[in-house]
């Protein structure tokens, strides 16, 4: 669970708009489990770019359904049906978990236009995944108000987190 949760609704379903935000957590999530992918990508031997592309968008794909069923059934009271409504609700807050994959996935696929191997392919999409978790992290810690100290905690709490999945693909190659 990216630990964020779902807008309220009003009794009948509807959202309410001032509920209605950006979910950094899951953009933040999101971009953890994409630099996670591409730091093991290729740890067995070269792999092709368009293997590491449907990866990346896969395992995105696979954890957003992931969390729209566990919020699903984490929130859901027991015997109430679910309701296609709630679904594309959850589903949609979620998104941002797949958005975070696109980016990593676009710089593999686009390596070969600028003609590198799959392998620096793969570092630019980590590099691009950690920066945008720093940047999603930062932005989240403003929007929520956060102090300036926060907001630069917040970054090297995440460049920290980061650096670990570096150094995971550095010791796994």
């Amino acid at each position: 669970m990216s630990g964020s949760s779902v807008p309220p609704e009003r009794g009948d379903g509807a959202y309410r708009p001032e509920h209605q935000r950006t979910d950094y957590a899951g953009a933040i999530y999101g971009s953890i489990l994409a630099a996670s992918v591409v730091a093991t990508a290729g740890t067995t031997g070269e792999y092709p770019r368009l293997e590491a592309v449907v990866l990346l968008v896969v395992t995105g794909l696979v954890f957003w359904a992931t969390h729209v069923y566990a919020q699903i059934a984490g929130e859901r009271i027991v015997g109430q049906r679910w309701s296609l409504r709630q679904i594309r609700r959850i589903g949609t807050h979620e998104w941002s978990i797949v958005e975070a994959a696109t980016l990593p996935a676009v710089a593999v696929a686009l390596s070969a236009v600028f003609g590198t191997s799959v392998g620096t392919g793969l570092w630019i999409a980590l590099g691009i995944a950690v920066a945008q978790q720093i940047m999603w992290a930062c932005l989240g810690a403003v929007r929520a108000g956060a102090s300036r100290g926060l907001v630069v905690a917040e970054g090297f709490v995440n460049l920290a987190l980061g650096l670990i999945i570096v150094a995971a693909k550095v010791v796994l190659h």
